[in-house]
């Protein structure tokens, strides 16, 4: 065959996404050769199409617009059966077609149909990733539009209550405890705004750099200081070598160590373990021996603002966890939480591989 084509029908056309032997062209549906087999969903061959009564008076093959005279035809039909066209290929001469060329034929058209589908899957994964990269940039930018405007407020709150209490008319009396009501539930309005822009922020571009885990627990220990110190918290770490953003991971542990601290077992020093391993992917252990989470909440709570809301635990966002797992999608990875043997929980954070 001197020529062939890839064929897409549409409505009302025909368009040659690819040819071979022919310039590709567009031609109207009523035109083509192929718009009259391609749903027919089998493989049409002709030694000599002018004798055939579907194609006689085609101008493809009465001189119109061409001579065609032999002509295979298959049609592509995707996996789903839409039939999106054809693959085809055609001579001036006649010839016949035999069995070995027609199977040919019809592995070609089937790989057609997997590059067509993977362009089409490509696309929409482009689309979807455009969408999300959109989605993302108006969340950091109204988060910030938010807690500017929160912000301000609740600071002005938080003043007035604390001068408030000093007040000698209101020392002492009932309406200091109130302001001190006041002053709890805006410090604490005020950290939830925090922790949420922070959220929006955070998971995005990625900054990788080598770094030893001992270094990032560094900067963890010394923002959860306050917290270790008043309840004689033991963090042990096993150092390595990782390839992480930096500034994302030591947010990461900084919350899934105070986490360890915050839930311990009443009554019992919190006992907090730090582990790295690289392998083909780089892994995080940080293990607790608190109050643990419950098997069928755990995947819940890496969702944003879901709390537990468990007697004796503390206030807190939701965000922490939701967090947590923001970082470790940013880094191609993933955290999941287990039980720690003898009680507890395991967060195990895959951050991709070094």
């Amino acid at each position: 065959m001197e020529a062939g084509a890839i064929n897409i029908i549409t409505a009302d056309q025909q368009h040659q996404i690819a040819a071979v032997g022919v310039d590709a062209a567009v031609c109207s549906r009523n035109d083509s050769m192929c718009s009259k087999v391609f749903t027919s969903g089998a493989i049409t061959a002709l030694a000599d199409a002018s004798l055939d009564r579907r194609f006689a008076d085609n101008p493809f093959v009465n001189g119109g617009l061409a001579h065609v005279r032999s002509y295979a035809s298959v049609p592509l039909v995707t996996g789903h059966g839409a039939a999106l066209g054809t693959l085809c290929v055609f001579s001036p001469t006649v010839r016949t077609i035999d069995a070995e060329q027609r199977e040919g034929l019809e592995i070609l058209a089937r790989q057609v149909v997997e590059v067509l589908e993977l362009q089409f899957k490509t696309r929409q994964l482009v689309e979807a990733l455009e969408v999300v990269r959109r989605s993302n940039e108006d969340l950091a930018g109204f988060a910030a539009r938010v807690s500017h405007d929160l912000r301000n407020p609740l600071t002005a709150i938080l003043g007035y209550a604390e001068l408030s209490e000093q007040d000698d008319d209101v020392a002492g009396g009932p309406a200091a405890r109130y302001f001190g009501i006041i002053r709890g539930s805006a410090n604490r309005m005020l950290s939830t705004v925090e922790e949420v822009l922070e959220f929006s922020r955070i998971g995005g571009r990625i900054s990788r750099r080598t770094v030893r885990l001992n270094t990032l627990m560094s900067a963890v220990l010394q923002d959860v200081l306050p917290l270790s110190s008043a309840c004689d918290a033991v963090v042990t770490v096993q150092d390595a070598e990782l390839s992480v953003d930096e500034a994302q991971v030591t947010a990461l542990l900084q919350n899934l160590v105070a986490n360890g601290i915050k839930y311990a077992t009443p009554g019992c020093p919190p006992r907090i373990e730090v582990i790295a391993s690289a392998g083909p992917t780089q892994l995080l252990h940080v293990i607790d021996h608190g109050k643990g989470i419950d098997p069928a909440d755990r995947q819940r709570v890496l969702e944003p603002l879901v709390r537990l809301h468990r007697d004796g635990d503390p206030a807190g966002s939701g965000i922490g966890l939701a967090t947590c797992a923001r970082i470790a999608a940013a880094h191609g990875g993933s955290i999941s939480l287990t039980e720690t043997p003898g009680g507890g929980i395991t967060a195990t954070v895959d951050l991709g591989p070094a």
